[in-house]
């Protein structure tokens, strides 16, 4: 298995402003954990190590 860099959304306008919504509505640093919880839930729903480091790699880049 390998990386989705494709787009895959069903409705990426209606995730951005779930996102939108949620950094409008909270302070900075609370944003940052919202970031890092959704980082994580995402990451156990992915579950594959190489796939997510393949993921770290991309996003560092």
């Amino acid at each position: 298995m390998k990386l989705n860099t494709e787009p895959n959304f069903t409705d990426g306008d209606a995730f951005y402003a779930s996102l939108a919504n949620i950094y409008n509505a909270l302070p900075p640093e609370d944003v940052m954990t919202v970031n890092a919880k959704l980082v994580l839930l995402l990451a156990n729903h992915i579950g594959d190590q190489a796939i997510l480091e393949e993921a770290i790699a991309a996003a560092t880049q």
